[in-house]
């Protein structure tokens, strides 16, 4: 295959190639979302979503800032499972009330409703960071339970990630190699990707799937 110089990265050592399929798309944009969450140690830090890209955001955190909180906000009950078993302080539903109030909150979900989910937990000053693709429509009427005092005064903002920037992969890769990562992975023969899309979409994530070609 020929591409572009520019969108050709060095895979360390430490991965093979299916370790590394998720940390070029989920794990560098989760990369980049948590750069723009202004993490720092001891900061109380939410996941709206938990797939490929949050549950590398929830490794990156432990790594990285120690003594800080990650808070997970989960409808399938396994994903929220899976949270506390890579060291997420509290894990609930995404409609659910954060035990404490959080400085940031990382959604992962192509819905509205965790949008607004995220916001009345958010802290004065607490930034919403959107990494998605898109925002379907199905439930953007969720938008009109906006309420002011609750989900935007006090400072709040909301920021979207837009892409990646070769800068992002190439810093990510060498944490990723640091930290010894080990995404958690579901190979798929290409002749299964419509189950792997299935599952997708009824919800049945642990990690990333991986199309093996």
């Amino acid at each position: 295959m020929v591409v572009p110089e520019q969108s050709a990265y060095q895979i360390p050592d430490a991965f093979t190639d299916v370790q590394a399929a998720p940390l070029l798309c989920a794990g560098a944009i989760g990369y980049r979302s948590l750069w723009l969450s202004n993490p720092e140690n001891g900061m109380r830090l939410g996941l709206t979503g938990f797939g490929a890209s949050g549950h590398l955001v929830l490794l990156m955190m432990k790594y990285r800032y120690p003594d800080a909180e990650v808070y997970v906000f989960a409808r399938n009950p396994e994903e929220r499972e899976f949270a506390r078993e890579l060291g997420a302080v509290w894990a609930g539903d995404t409609s659910a009330q954060s035990p404490r109030e959080l400085d940031a909150v990382i959604d992962t979900t192509p819905a509205w409703k965790p949008v607004v989910e995220a916001l009345k937990n958010l802290g004065p000053g607490g930034r919403l960071v959107i990494n998605a693709i898109r925002k379907e429509e199905g439930d953007k009427d969720a938008l009109l339970e906006l309420d002011y005092p609750k989900h935007l005064w006090m400072e709040k903002e909301i920021k979207s990630v837009a892409n990646i920037c070769r800068r992002d992969v190439i810093d990510f890769l060498e944490l990723a190699a640091d930290m010894r990562i080990k995404p958690e992975v579901e190979e798929f023969s290409l002749a299964e990707a419509n189950r792997a899309l299935y599952e997708l979409k009824t919800g049945k994530i642990r990690g990333a799937k991986v199309l093996v070609i």
